[in-house]
């Protein structure tokens, strides 16, 4: 039976939360299960309260003071949930970090927070933080929970997670009641986080502050949007140092009790969250793009009686999903056809992606075409978008009866909202954040009479929608005196099974559209040897004609979507994926469009120079310090206009 408990009752803070869900609990009920070896190994509340109990004290045993700093760095993680909760019980502040940052950019971080504390996956993520240990003084102490390669370290600085523990307990045995105690004082107010920005314009991330309240905030909006119960499993996928998922994945499993369930690895997640069947999933926009692009290849891959009945039936759901998006109920036919296409191909596709089970889909971090909205509803997902910042805080989200596949959803209630003439979103609330560490002038420029400036362009339905139409510095107006919003072609070109990534520019003097395109190796190769377009190595399958006259033909049929001005006259294929190690990306994989205009000004000058080609010669960084150049002859296409 699903049984969901006042938020309210709970706490005002993580820690508060956490003792209240043990002592509710205890030891009856799952918390957590992370998969080891093929087995899924349990945690029940008890076992989380007490992980977090005994790190606490072992951290105040090792000088960890009140409003110190604990770097928490690795892949998503039981361990990561206790840290965190840890250095707060304690009166100090998370700070998390994606586990494929570089040395110089942990340096950084670590540096800017003033961490003292770090916590750490493996071997890997120790190694880093030596690399740079002189340039670190505040940093006293590093703790690892993976013990593989690290038993002939022999630095006094480093020191493995149960070490820590049974210093926490013997810590325990002179300060009986500490750590209740230290719960019981901690106040929603207390700054709990610092959640770095992702950089996306290349400027250096920055710590926002989160309190407990405004974090909780923003939890609070979501569970009353789509209420989660303790009967529940969610899946962390998603990097906790990203706010969305400090919101779903923390903030969540806590208000409501449910159970968080973490994949074995990278390799494994597909398998594990099949096996879960989680009720609620949250990706970001690439990764549901992924998603789509797989679904559409494995259907042209498949024998013939399996891709006629998915051609045959995924019209019925585009249909019916349609009349669900404009409120009409479908009439017995489409209903029967549609129960019919669900138990034939729909509900296996689901089973074999993990959502079998799948109540709540949420996509957030960057725009979701439409398209891939309408397709996942076609396929009976209920996927919605969502809009909010790290800054700026939790603000949109549809119910299920109420998606629009072109919006990120109404406002969460009291949320305000005003849009400035150049459109751009202020918006206002109490789950917004406090400010930048140690950054008042930066803070000044997007908090301003209490509201928070965005830098993002958008405007409202008359419905009371939002819709969010890209990075204001992103739009473009061109000489045809049209404006071009990049993100929302970008996000069409992702739909297509064979393209990978996008980024659409107009030039340096605004001129007509273009796009460099990164092919979808794992659709894209199949389809070479289906057609025997012999290749070697991705770069050389990029050139091919064959595959650009595929591309161009997918980007004919996405220009039909936008006026004669705004379509993509010329394109490339580059010959690599865009990589956030060589920072083309964000480490949440946005594209850096300042870095990617800089390091490809000699591409974007051949295209707008009516070039059919260009060498292009690219310096590559490897983690080591190495750096690599090669060449490359990069192709120009050019596409004709299409009425629409």
């Amino acid at each position: 039976m699903k049984t969901e408990v006042r938020k309210e009752d709970r706490g005002d803070t993580w820690p508060k939360i956490l003792r209240f869900n043990y002592e509710k609990y205890g030891a009856k009920h799952k918390a957590m299960r992370k998969k080891l070896f093929g087995i899924w190994q349990s945690y029940s509340w008890q076992d989380y309260y007490h992980n977090v109990k005994y790190l606490a004290l072992g951290l105040l045993a090792l000088g960890f003071k009140k409003n110190a700093k604990l770097l928490i760095i690795g892949d998503n993680a039981p361990e990561w949930y206790f840290a965190e909760l840890a250095a707060q019980s304690n009166h100090g502040i998370s700070v998390g970090l994606y586990s494929d940052l570089t040395p110089g950019e942990i340096q950084y971080i670590v540096t800017d927070s003033e961490a003292s504390f770090a916590l750490v996956e493996d071997q890997e993520q120790v190694d880093k933080l030596l690399e740079s240990k002189q340039k670190l003084p505040l940093l006293k102490k590093i703790i690892y929970w993976r013990y593989k390669g690290l038993s002939n370290y022999k630095n006094p600085e480093i020191i493995g997670y149960r070490q820590v523990i049974e210093l926490g307990k013997k810590y325990e045995n002179d300060h009986f009641g500490l750590f209740e105690e230290n719960i019981a004082t901690g106040k929603a107010d207390d700054i709990c986080s610092l959640v770095y920005t992702s950089g996306t314009t290349g400027e250096n991330p920055k710590g926002a502050m989160h309190s407990f309240k405004t974090m909780k905030y923003g939890s609070d909006c979501y569970l009353d949007l789509d209420p989660i119960f303790e009967s529940d499993n969610i899946m962390s996928y998603l990097p906790p140092a990203w706010i969305t998922e400090q919101w779903l994945g923390i903030g969540s499993h806590l208000l409501s009790g449910c159970i968080a369930n973490f994949p074995e690895g990278v390799e494994t997640q597909q398998q594990d969250i099949r096996e879960i069947g989680p009720t609620m999933v949250f990706y970001n926009a690439r990764l549901w793009e992924t998603q789509a692009s797989r679904v559409q290849s494995r259907m042209q891959g498949t024998d013939f009686i399996k891709k006629f009945i998915y051609h045959l039936f995924l019209p019925v759901g585009y249909k019916v999903a349609d009349m669900k998006f404009k409120n009409i109920k479908p009439g017995l036919l489409w209903k029967l056809l549609h129960s019919m296409g669900d138990l034939v191909i729909f509900r296996p596709i689901r089973d074999n992606l993990g959502l079998i089970n799948a109540r709540i889909c949420y996509s957030a971090g960057s725009s979701l075409s439409p398209d891939i909205i309408r397709f996942f509803h076609a396929l009976n997902v209920p996927l919605k978008s969502l809009y909010g910042s790290t800054e700026g805080g939790a603000l949109t989200g549809a119910g299920n009866t109420d998606i629009k596949p072109e919006t990120v959803g109404p406002l969460h209630p009291g949320i305000e909202i005003e849009i400035s003439k150049d459109g751009e979103i202020y918006s206002r609330h109490p789950g917004m954040f406090l400010g930048y560490y140690n950054n008042s002038k930066a803070t000044a420029d997007v908090l301003k009479n209490g509201w928070f400036c965005s830098g993002d362009c958008g405007y409202l339905t008359q419905e009371g929608h939002l819709v969010f139409v890209d990075r204001i510095e992103d739009i473009v107006k061109l000489k045809s005196g049209e404006q071009l919003a990049p993100q929302e072609i970008e996000s069409r070109l992702k739909f297509s099974q064979y393209i990978k990534d996008a980024w659409v520019m107009a030039g340096p003097k605004n001129e007509y559209v273009a796009a460099v395109i990164i092919i979808d190796n794992v659709s894209i190769g199949p389809w070479a040897d289906r057609h025997k377009v012999t290749h070697t190595t991705f770069s050389d399958l990029a050139q091919k004609p064959e595959v650009y006259e595929l591309i161009r033909q997918e980007i004919t049929k996405i220009n039909l979507n936008f006026p004669a001005g705004c379509q993509i006259k010329k394109f490339v294929n580059l010959h690599k994926e865009f990589d956030p190690d060589e920072g083309e990306l964000t480490r949440n994989r946005k594209l850096r469009k300042s870095f990617l205009a800089e390091r490809y000004r000699g591409l974007v000058a051949a295209i707008y120079k009516d070039q059919s080609s260009v060498t292009l010669e690219t310096q590559v960084k490897y983690r080591d310090g190495r750096i690599d150049s090669t060449k490359h002859q990069i192709s120009i296409w050019e596409i004709e206009r299409t009425k629409r």
